[in-house]
């Protein structure tokens, strides 16, 4: 997945815990942790909204798109065989 998620950076800025943050926008700390570690497979908009909410921030500023290598290679090999 090209997705890089920023969670520990906002953090940082907005001086709050981990614990902190779960416990505002109520959901489990290991689910968290799961989403900070970019081990999420997806996020629900209103757990977005809600981290969003809590660390008054913007969702680009939580998630950014980072395009993979092999996906890359792969767009190039399709150029090259038109």
């Amino acid at each position: 997945m090209g997705i890089r998620v920023n969670l520990d950076r906002v953090l940082v800025e907005q001086r709050m815990s981990l614990t902190e943050l779960a416990d505002r926008v109520g959901i489990t700390l290991a689910n968290l942790s799961i989403l900070k570690t970019g081990k999420a497979r997806a996020v629900r908009f209103s757990t977005l909204s809600a981290l969003c909410r809590e660390l008054n921030c913007q969702p680009a500023d939580l998630l950014v798109y980072e395009p993979e290598d092999d996906a890359l290679e792969d767009g190039a090999k399709v150029k090259a065989a038109e």
